[in-house]
């Protein structure tokens, strides 16, 4: 059984979260992108789970009043289905709650349906879609909203 830590994202961090955004997405965030995410410590917040000293996944949330948006959540590749998704998730909504945090909100491809299943275990559910969302694959995003309280 795989261990690993959930710590607050550092920019020392961001050469390891290329590579999975990389990996992961067809449209991957820059370096600058998630340079000014991490640094926005007042309205977002961004988690790494490490194991062996290696970065294997990372979310990234922000908060708006009294919702959360999950912006994007990665896994190493050969790391997926350890749970580590599951536990950054879990870790994030632990302190959105005690945040006073009512209601979640995110975006995902119709495709990724691995990432659907994810989010329908913490009570997300469809509410639209959003046409041609990810502009290089011009591919739908369903928007799906979850309630905390």
């Amino acid at each position: 059984m795989s261990t690993w830590t959930i710590r607050l994202a550092e920019r020392r961090d961001i050469p390891d979260l290329l590579s999975i955004e990389v990996a992961q997405f067809p449209e991957p965030w820059t370096r600058t992108m998630l340079i000014d995410e991490i640094s926005n410590l007042a309205t977002r917040r961004y988690t790494v789970a490490v194991e062996d000293e290696k970065i294997v996944g990372y979310l990234g949330v922000m908060y708006v009043i009294d919702e959360l948006h999950v912006n994007t959540i990665g896994i190493l590749p050969g790391h997926e289905g350890q749970g580590i998704a599951t536990s950054l998730m879990n870790e994030a909504w632990g302190v959105a709650k005690g945040r006073g945090v009512q209601r979640a909100t995110l975006e995902v491809a119709v495709s990724n349906t691995r990432a659907q299943e994810l989010y329908f275990r913490f009570g997300f559910s469809p509410v639209g879609v959003r046409k041609n969302y990810y502009e290089r694959t011009n591919e739908d995003a369903l928007i799906l909203w979850a309630d905390l309280a």
